[in-house]
């Protein structure tokens, strides 16, 4: 039964995605106008990727996201943001991430985490923002407690992993700085992050679609050599921000070709997946002074950034490309599944580890079976200077989003932005990886020296899957809530 915070939003709930007078229809049209028929530049129809999520992917996904191999994700939250200076609206101290015991921090070492407090969190730094980031200051504190248990685990899984041959390493793998976070303790939910800070993020991400198209303080960024951690021209300017971050790259789209259209199609698909997930966690007050705030879906606020009235006439479109990011990040599940059932997935845990590789196999047998995948031999066909010229824009401007990340100022937004770029960009690794592409390849642990993943790629992978699927997953919830 609705609580009656979430009834008052009922009379909010209508779209305008539609011209016809019968309620039913407008209802089931509304913003999901578009959610039907093929995805864009794929075959594969939205009905069919709502019967396999929400019938087989998505039950299993939830209950493998609750073991120990996949809820634990190896983070860097304190990397410097590349681009500009922090200045995120909200700097309360209790939104950072809170030092651990040396000792009680698997591969860490003791003399980095003896640090003083960043100039964000001085007495200076607060003046005038407590009454603005309250919210934030409570809904963006990470939880990063960990059991005695679990921290046994981690030190048998690095003892594991460093019996590998690891080929693939992840950035700041062995820094002082990264430490293991709980994702089931710090759930992708509403946050009260906002204002300039998130926005020029966005408009940043969004930016690196038009590629070349646009000049701008931040262009010569493709420019310049990967692998550095900052950028000798010093930090970009700020931008404007227009009532839609994605709006100039939605104007981009014109005339573009099929690899920056995807390019373009995954970004949004995100973004849109985020959305949903701020939407459909959200905080309402209590009801009555005594009782606790309540967690649930805000359907006003998805109306609000998926209404054709309130998002440019993009709303729709944006919730389709969900579907695209989605087949996309499937089709390398699929490529993979060589490699993956191959994995140890090492628990630490006695029995744990057959039931893991149990629960994937069957999760993999499902994705397998399914008929109509993204085809990724489509994109940079030939052998030409500008194919390849292209492929690396491609990869670059992709670096440079998931640097981008590391400029948000909400340290459980930067943790869920990190995983789902990362898991994303692991996603597009597979696809061009392997001896050909096309819906026939595959990669496969048989040739590790060529292709590996780690575990915390194989993490992001499976987690940033998972938090599409339940995008799609809670899709149907509002549907029901509007009729």
């Amino acid at each position: 039964m609705l609580s009656p915070a979430r009834l008052m939003l009922l009379p909010l709930l209508v779209c305008h995605c539609v011209t016809t007078t019968n309620w039913s229809d407008k209802v089931s049209d509304a913003c999901f106008c578009k959610l039907q028929g093929e995805v864009d530049d794929c075959s594969c129809k939205v009905e069919s990727l709502d019967s396999l999520n929400n019938n087989k992917i998505y039950p299993r996904l939830k209950s493998l996201m609750t073991n120990n191999y996949f809820k634990y994700f190896k983070v860097n939250l304190k990397k410097r943001c590349p681009f500009w200076t922090d200045d995120s609206r909200c700097a309360m101290k209790d939104c950072h991430v809170n030092v651990c015991e040396p000792d009680s921090v698997p591969f860490a070492d003791k003399k980095e985490n003896k640090q003083e407090p960043e100039n964000k969190y001085s007495k200076e730094a607060q003046n005038g923002n407590h009454a603005n980031c309250e919210e934030e200051r409570e809904l963006g504190a990470l939880d990063t407690s960990l059991s005695d248990e679990s921290k046994k685990k981690f030190r048998e899984w690095k003892a594991y992993d460093d019996s590998l041959d690891m080929f693939c390493e992840i950035d700041d793998e062995h820094s002082a700085d990264v430490q293991y976070v709980d994702l089931l303790k710090n759930p992708e939910r509403y946050t009260g992050y906002k204002g300039a800070s998130p926005r020029r993020i966005w408009r940043s991400v969004y930016e690196e679609n038009c590629f070349n198209m646009y000049s701008r303080s931040t262009t010569k960024r493709t420019s310049r050599k990967l692998g550095a951690s900052s950028y000798s021209e010093g930090p970009a300017k700020p931008v404007a921000y227009g009532p839609r971050d994605d709006k100039l790259s939605n104007d981009c789209l014109q005339g573009m070709c099929l690899e920056k259209r995807t390019f373009y199609r995954l970004i949004s698909g995100l973004h849109t997946s985020i959305n949903i997930h701020l939407c459909d966690q959200y905080l309402f007050p209590s009801i009555n002074a005594f009782g606790p705030p309540e967690w649930g879906p805000n359907v006003k606020e998805f109306k609000k950034r998926f209404d054709p009235e309130t998002s440019d006439g993009q709303g729709p479109q944006r919730l389709k490309n969900l579907y695209f990011a989605y087949l996309v990040e499937l089709r390398a599940l699929a490529k993979a599944a060589p490699y993956l059932e191959q994995e140890e997935f090492f628990t630490g845990t006695f029995g744990h580890d057959d039931e893991v590789r149990l629960a994937v196999h069957d999760f993999l047998q499902v994705v397998r079976e399914f008929p109509e995948h993204f085809d990724e031999s489509k994109l940079f066909q030939g052998n030409s200077a500008q194919t390849k010229k292209l492929k690396i824009e491609f990869r670059d401007h992709f670096r440079n989003i998931s640097r981008i990340m590391d400029c948000v100022g909400c340290d459980k937004c930067k943790l869920w932005g990190k995983l789902q770029v990362l898991g994303m960009g692991t996603a597009l690794k597979i696809l061009f990886s392997g001896s050909s592409m096309g819906l026939a390849s595959t990669v496969s642990a048989d040739f590790k020296a060529d292709f590996q993943l780690t575990r915390t790629e194989i993490v992001a992978l499976f987690n940033a899957f998972g938090r599409l699927s339940s995008s799609i997953y809670a899709l149907e919830n509002f549907r029901a809530l509007m009729r």
